[in-house]
């Protein structure tokens, strides 16, 4: 069996976790609220504060880690949060946040304006730095890739977006012989 769907997981005082029919676990916090239906041939069991998963099928193996560890990112969620830090490294390269919108200047010949999700928080903290920060890993993580896909670091320069935890590897440029 799965070492990790083995594994039982903390909730906090302050969050609250519901378990509805056909699985669709609910958990609130002091940071928001996640909803979510998971396979009904799993046994999700809130005990002495804390979950735990159960599998009566072994050929689930795969599905039965991976279920503990989005309920896991859930409450952590609620309770934490997650957030995403991207550098912006060029010349004229700049963020700028207009009410829901992140408007990059990133060398084109036009502004990149990207509508913020529901549910996602953007702060520009420098016209280098953007957040990214929610509740949900899934959002937070697939938003802060939309942005650095718009203009991903190049090997050469280093100029683009990167992530504030990824490094580089920085190449040489031709030599004249």
């Amino acid at each position: 069996m799965s070492r990790i769907g083995k594994k039982a997981i903390k909730v906090a005082d302050a969050v609250t976790v519901t378990v509805g029919e056909e699985n669709l676990v609910t958990v609130k916090g002091p940071k928001g609220e996640i909803s979510r239906k998971f396979s009904p041939e799993f046994e999700i069991k809130l005990e002495n504060g804390e979950l735990k998963v159960t599998s009566p099928k072994a050929n689930l193996k795969a599905l039965y880690g991976t279920t503990t560890a989005l309920l896991h990112n859930m409450v952590q969620g609620v309770s934490e949060g997650f957030s995403k830090t991207l550098l912006i490294t060029g010349v004229g390269y700049r963020a700028n946040l207009q009410g829901n919108t992140l408007v990059l200047n990133l060398g084109y010949s036009h502004l990149v304006e990207m509508p913020v999700p529901k549910g996602i928080t953007v702060m520009v903290k420098s016209p280098t730095e953007v957040t990214v920060s929610g509740v949900d890993k899934q959002q937070v993580g697939q938003f802060a890739a939309e942005i650095r896909e718009k203009r991903k670091p190049e090997p050469y320069l280093g100029k683009g977006i990167r992530y504030s935890d990824e490094v580089i590897r920085r190449k040489e440029g031709k030599v004249a012989k």
